[in-house]
């Protein structure tokens, strides 16, 4: 297992228990079953962010891999 997978295991397991806990925590009054719309935002926010630093991650990863060969 390299560092990125590493890293990747740990961020998503954190990101899992804090998003867990505001969607407890944090219910909408319209839908209980998703949290309130402000929150909402905010999770989108970090899924897009997310999608980034892992889409970075895979190009570093490539990169290295190519002046490993």
């Amino acid at each position: 297992m390299n560092i990125f997978d590493e890293k990747r295991a740990e961020l998503e397991k954190h990101e899992f228990m804090m998003v867990g806990q505001h969607g407890v925590y944090c219910p909408s009054s319209r839908n209980p079953a998703k949290p309130a719309l402000d929150l909402q935002a905010v999770l989108a926010g970090m899924e897009g962010a997310k999608a980034l630093i892992q889409s970075v991650m895979e190009e570093l990863r490539v990169q290295r891999d190519a002046e490993r060969s």
